[in-house]
């Protein structure tokens, strides 16, 4: 029998989230958005509440708590806007593979820098490589005392912003995807160039660019872990940690969502009833409640799974495929119930559904956790 209720602290957690998110966050969204403003002050108040950093052992700063307790706090963020909870996580996605695979020495170093409220990002994605990581063509060349690394990377979450890069790149390519290795970057390298900043669908508070390296020299302690070919796996864990932050992210976003949607079936009159009491609106919000309760419980579990010590990969995949799928489902169903004033920027919801979209696409899409779930499912 699965316990659901939360402790006093994650109960205090929560609502300091809560609070975060609606005084901090949701005053300030639609202007974000509007004029693509990276939310910089914000994310560094809630990193300053150490709401950003819950996942970071204490010894380097961070909470030393669990993924329980961020998905309790994500849902909050997304909640308030998904644009900011995306780009308050890029710090958190970068430091996963320290957490899981760094040296001492680099995560006194660098994690410790995410807690004083740096900005780091991570950089995997390449423009001819998206869902298919062995793809990518990033090189990192040892000479001496350094790694030399050259390649492209894209849609980099934060990376206008950020003081350090987490980047895969092929030591090794004849291995295929066992010659991978991970490496910190700092941003003030020479040869390190940031590209424009991309004019996106929704979430435009996220900066997102793109991060070329050309002849960038690395010191050779700055390979994760100090073993080469062990990026890949290092990356695949980094996805089990983060998956369940993503899907906390559209579940707060779904649920935003759908509370404007019954505020506003509340208030607006069709044949001398609010709209909400007519059978046609209730039950789609009947519908969204059910989704968002169902797509959480799945968010929940790969966050605990990954909380006892065990491979939460196929928890993972299914709380990331469905929540961004209902998150899209949702937020498109409140458009609808807003009817014209829904396809409005003037309205929340146009801006949650934009922000919807893109957790369908990135950490992995709906189709590659389609792959996933299919793969571990066959396994056992």
């Amino acid at each position: 029998m699965v316990n659901f209720d939360l402790t006093d602290e994650q109960q205090m957690l929560q609502e300091l989230a809560r609070d975060f998110a609606n005084e901090e966050i949701k005053p300030n969204a639609a202007q974000w958005d509007k004029e693509s403003v990276y939310p910089r002050e914000a994310i560094a108040k809630a990193n300053e509440l150490g709401l950003l950093t819950l996942k970071i052992p204490e010894e380097y700063g961070g909470g030393g708590m669990g993924s329980f307790e961020e998905v309790l706090v994500l849902e909050e963020f997304g909640f308030g806007d998904p644009g900011f909870a995306t780009a308050a996580g890029s710090s958190m996605l970068a430091s996963y593979p320290l957490i899981t695979g760094g040296t001492e020495a680099q995560k006194e170093k660098y994690l410790r820098m995410v807690t004083d409220g740096k900005i780091a990002a991570y950089c995997v994605t390449e423009p001819g490589a998206g869902s298919d990581v062995q793809a990518i063509q990033t090189e990192a060349i040892k000479d001496g005392d350094e790694y030399i690394i050259n390649g492209q990377k894209m849609w980099i979450t934060g990376a206008g912003h950020a003081d350090w890069f987490f980047v895969l790149a092929y030591t090794d390519k004849n291995l295929g995807y066992k010659g991978m290795s991970g490496f910190i970057v700092d941003s003030d390298l020479e040869g390190v160039e940031l590209g424009k900043k991309e004019e996106n669908m929704g979430q435009r508070c996220s900066d997102t660019r793109s991060v070329t390296f050309n002849d960038v020299r690395v010191p050779a302690e700055n390979l994760i872990g100090g073993k080469e070919n062990d990026g890949w796996m290092n990356a695949m864990k980094a996805f089990d940690l983060s998956r369940p932050s993503i899907s906390s992210h559209a579940v707060g976003n779904a649920r935003g969502a759908m509370e404007e949607a019954i505020a506003y079936a509340s208030e607006r009159n069709a044949f001398n009833k609010p709209i909400i009491r007519h059978q046609a609106i209730s039950f789609m919000i009947a519908d969204m409640a059910t989704k968002i309760e169902a797509a959480r419980m799945l968010v929940w579990k790969a966050a605990m799974k990954s909380d006892s010590g065990e491979s939460n990969t196929l928890e993972a995949a299914h709380a990331k495929r469905f929540a961004a799928d209902i998150a899209m489902e949702v937020t498109t169903d409140a458009v609808q119930i807003f009817g014209g004033y829904g396809y409005s920027e003037e309205y929340p919801v146009a801006r949650r559904m934009r922000g919807a979209k893109v957790v369908q696409i990135f950490e992995g899409s709906s189709q590659i956790q389609r792959l996933i779930i299919s793969r571990e499912m066959l396994q056992k």
